[in-house]
């Protein structure tokens, strides 16, 4: 946990020049997706048929599907402006507010508990009138949502003050604000496809679906991409968007959502700076960007955690890598997860590099039938798309992110920073991975 900052005048003209910074940076980003809107407009009404990226194209195929963005955040502003007018919570004392998120906790919780069951009683081939079965439980889960609708406003508005005091604390904060402010709304977040050229893995599209799609739709969808445009694709859940306010899914962990709304508050401060503003100019950058947010959402969470729920603090992660365990004579060896899509990665790179994209999409196919042997049954497919999408958040070693240099890069500049305010401030400025390959070289 680290002080706050004393702010001298020589600070403050400091934030008034990074200000101004900013503003022109924003101006010229307005100007810039001006002129590209204009010229998207133009290539449109072209006699001629140009050639459109692959999220472009996937988008003929996705279009009934999309997430409108628009109405949600519209929607979403329009209930934090009736938060801030009421602001009950901040009225109350700080125990009574830790409980106001644990009773909303438990209440997920509760209901999951209640839509497992009346799930059950709908796949029971014995049950003849499931609807009747279930009329009492489906009373209940109304009730709980009813009572959801009135608590999940109040929890959001305690949690974002206290994962703003701790920004404060850290040294993010101006006058014990953190900029930008803590914003988020608990919501089901969209589905997101994911595109990737076949010969190499690369994430080239993300396109935003409805978060209701079934399991065929998904497949279906992605076979039409997969077929018409000879690419690999994927649909994938994800746990949260740096919108603002920020789109953070439902769960029951503490750990686990203090961490989310820190990482996409991270989003949100790195937008506001060229990293963040240059996210979507190529892999490498996306890389940056997530690796360096998730680094910090794990350190602003756990300090939240630490604060404010310190019963249900983990212990801390072991910061040496972790040994083989060698198995005892007559026991099956140690399925390690992380080592294992590590290796699939490698091996699915070399392949790829070489020219050997059916045996490599044989390979990942027959790698993911391991996982399923081994308990892993969410791997629906393993795929250039799959390793484009997991392989960008490496705040460890290993994993999906297989032999690429940026996150261990990221890793590094963490490393020799003195905290986490001078090492966000820090890639914050930059735009390209040369940049943040110096910056790690000047300062070992």
């Amino acid at each position: 946990m680290h002080p706050g900052r004393i702010f001298s005048a020589s600070h403050n003209l400091t934030v008034q020049k990074e200000g101004i910074i900013i503003l022109l940076m924003h101006l010229k980003l307005f100007f810039r997706l001006a002129f590209m809107l204009l010229l998207g407009m133009a290539v449109l009404t072209r006699d001629s048929q140009l050639p459109l990226n692959p999220g472009w194209q996937a988008r003929f195929f996705t279009r009934a599907y999309e997430f409108n963005y628009v109405s949600w955040t519209v929607d979403a502003l329009a209930k934090k402006l009736a938060q801030f007018s009421t602001n009950s919570s901040s009225y109350l004392r700080e125990e009574a507010q830790k409980q106001i998120v644990l009773d909303y906790l438990d209440l997920v919780a509760a209901m999951r508990r209640v839509e497992g069951q009346i799930n059950e009683i709908f796949a029971n081939p014995d049950i003849q009138n499931p609807t009747a079965a279930s009329l009492i439980l489906r009373e209940e889960l109304d009730q709980l949502r009813q009572r959801r609708a009135l608590l999940a406003p109040v929890a959001e508005s305690v949690l974002q003050g206290q994962v703003a005091a701790i920004l404060s604390e850290m040294g993010f904060g101006i006058a014990g604000q953190p900029i930008p402010p803590v914003l988020y709304r608990t919501t089901p977040l969209p589905l997101a496809l994911i595109i990737s050229p076949r010969d190499i893995i690369r994430q080239e599209a993300d396109v935003s679906l409805a978060p209701d799609l079934s399991v065929d739709q998904k497949a279906a969808l992605e076979g039409l991409v997969d077929q018409n445009l000879n690419v690999s694709s994927l649909v994938v859940n994800i746990g949260g968007i740096g919108l603002y306010p920020s789109m953070i899914m439902e769960t029951t962990d503490i750990n686990w959502l203090a961490e989310v709304i820190s990482h996409e508050w991270t989003h949100n401060y790195l937008t506001l700076r060229p990293l963040g503003a240059s996210y979507l100019v190529s892999p490498e950058l996306r890389t940056i960007n997530e690796t360096a947010a998730t680094i910090a959402g794990k350190e602003i969470g756990r300090e939240v955690v630490a604060r404010y729920y310190s019963e249900y603090l983990p212990p801390p992660a072991d910061p040496s890598p972790a040994s083989p365990q060698t198995p005892q004579p007559g026991e099956a060896p140690v399925f390690d997860y992380r080592a294992e899509m590590h290796e699939t990665r490698l091996r699915a790179d070399e392949l790829l590099a070489e020219g050997k994209i059916e045996e490599a999409e044989q390979y990942m196919e027959e790698r993911r039938r391991v996982f399923w042997e081994n308990g892993y049954h969410h791997l629906r497919k393993l795929n250039q798309a799959y390793f484009a999408f997991y392989g960008a958040y490496a705040d460890q070693p290993g994993g999906a992110a297989g032999a690429d240099p940026v996150g261990e890069a990221v890793r590094q500049l963490w490393s020799q920073s003195t905290d986490l305010v001078s090492f966000l401030y820090q890639i914050s400025w930059m735009t390209s991975f040369e940049q943040l390959q110096q910056a790690v070289t000047q300062a070992s």
